[in-house]
C-alpha cells in the first residue's frame, strides 16, 4: 500500500510540476535534442564523443547571469580536451534571451527551447541546471543552481569526465 501511495504521490507532483519524463538517471542516455541555435541548429548527437556540459537557463534567472562567465572560462580551458559547453535558453520569448546574450556574452552553443520540450524531457525543475554528459552519451551529474562555492567541485567533475 505504501508503495501504491508513494507512486501517486510521484504522479501528482509530476503532474503539478508538468514534467512528463522520469526523473533523469545517472548512467542513461541523455535525450537528444535538436533545436534552434544563435549561428545553426543545435543538434546533441552531433557532440558524439564529446563530453557536453549542458546548461537550461532563463534570462530572469539571477544564478545564470553568475554562470555564464564561468562556463565561457571552461570553454576556452577545456575545450582542447574535448568538453563542449552547451547552454539550452526556455524563455519562451525569444526577445529576452536575445537581451540577456547581448549583456552576457558567450563563446559557447547556445540553443532555444521556447515550447519547453527538452526541459522536459530531461526532468528539469529550476534554473539553472547542468548536466553533464560523457563521450558515450550517458548523464555523468546533475547539478541544480549555481553558486560560487560550487565551481571548483563542477570543474573536478568536468576534469575527472575528460580523464584529466
Amino acid at each position: 500500500m505504501k508503495k501504491v501511495i508513494t507512486k501517486i504521490a510521484a504522479l501528482l507532483l509530476t503532474t503539478l510540476l508538468g514534467v512528463t519524463a522520469q526523473a533523469l538517471d545517472l548512467g542513461q542516455p541523455a535525450p537528444l535534442f535538436s533545436l534552434p541555435g544563435v549561428q545553426a541548429a543545435v543538434d546533441l548527437s552531433s557532440f558524439k564523443g564529446q563530453t557536453v556540459y549542458l546548461d537550461f537557463w532563463a534570462s530572469w534567472c539571477g544564478p545564470c547571469k553568475q554562470s555564464f562567465p564561468w562556463m565561457n572560462e571552461m570553454q576556452t580551458k577545456y575545450s582542447s580536451k574535448g568538453l563542449r559547453v552547451v547552454a539550452v535558453n526556455v524563455d519562451q520569448r525569444h526577445a529576452d534571451a536575445t537581451l540577456f546574450l547581448k549583456d552576457n556574452p558567450t563563446n559557447f552553443t547556445v540553443a532555444f527551447d521556447a515550447i519547453g520540450q527538452t526541459p522536459k524531457n530531461y526532468a528539469i525543475r529550476g534554473m539553472p541546471t547542468s548536466v553533464l554528459i560523457g563521450p558515450d552519451g550517458k548523464v555523468i551529474s546533475i547539478h541544480n543552481g549555481f553558486k560560487a562555492e560550487h565551481r571548483a567541485e563542477l570543474e573536478t567533475q568536468i576534469k575527472q569526465a575528460l580523464h584529466l
